[in-house]
């Protein structure tokens, strides 16, 4: 069966990705939408002009939504008030692009380790999700809640499992779970998977997070794709790196229907 692959398009590679996207029935997931400069300025005129470009696309089309200081369940309404406005923002957007999918991040506070703060965090999330989910549903457009500083699984994974809603999913951040993380991949698989929709790939040297081609860092994704492979319902996977050439070059990790040429 061949794995659902999108390329990250960035602000300065869009026409790259979609060139290669159509070159090997790939999707795309558009990072446009999520800066400020982008959401606050001509939006339409960005989403008019992206609707174009992404005519030729085959495959899934999904969307990064804002995720620069979008502290999720914050102490603070009104920086709860705002983060929720970013998010319904990018949803609307997705809606109009035809994307399928919203990647939205936690963004839980790791330095912060007590259980006073992962209780307050994780019932403050419950709420913003649900509220988030309402939105959601009436775009028929799934949230992807991404790992990114979680060191825990489980961080993520409760909220889910306690909200129980069909458009608040997930999305596992396999770069992340090994810098941020001393958990075994296998264990945020296990704990991520019956939320798991999307996933992000890219390597890096365990110390930043570089983004790099699959082959170049700590991860060895030769183990973590079957991984994938094997749930019952494998995520559709992005390729989350600023390089085109590396997003090529990671492709013959994946069963394509138009297999990269010489492969």
């Amino acid at each position: 069966m061949p794995d659902a692959v999108l390329l990250s398009a960035g602000l300065g590679n869009i026409a790259e990705c979609v060139d290669l996207a159509v070159e090997h029935g790939l999707g795309i997931e558009v990072m446009a939408f999520a800066y400020p400069h982008i959401l606050d300025g001509d939006w339409r005129g960005t989403v008019a002009k992206y609707r174009q470009l992404l005519q030729p696309v085959s495959g899934l089309l999904t969307l990064h939504g804002p995720f620069l200081d979008m502290a999720a369940g914050s102490p603070d309404p009104r920086i709860n008030d705002v983060v929720k406005t970013r998010f319904r923002h990018s949803l609307e957007i997705a809606h109009e692009l035809g994307a399928r999918i919203v990647v939205l991040h936690a963004n839980y506070i790791a330095a912060i380790r007590t259980d006073e703060y992962r209780a307050g965090w994780q019932k403050r999330n419950l709420d913003l999700w649900g509220d988030i989910a309402r939105t959601a549903e009436r775009l028929d457009v799934t949230v992807a809640v991404e790992n990114m500083w979680e060191f825990d699984p489980h961080l993520i994974g409760d909220v889910l499992k306690t909200l129980n809603h069909r458009y608040i999913r997930a999305c596992l951040d396999v770069g992340h779970t090994h810098l941020y993380s001393e958990v075994p991949f296998e264990t945020w698989l296990e704990v991520m998977a019956p939320y798991l929709v999307h996933a992000h790939l890219n390597n890096n040297d365990g110390k930043f997070d570089n983004h790099r081609a699959l082959a170049h860092g700590v991860v060895q994704y030769q183990q973590v794709l079957p991984l994938l492979r094997a749930l019952e319902s494998p995520p559709s996977i992005t390729l989350e790196m600023d390089s085109v050439a590396d997003m090529a070059a990671s492709l013959p990790y994946f069963h394509l229907l138009r297999q990269p040429s010489g492969d």
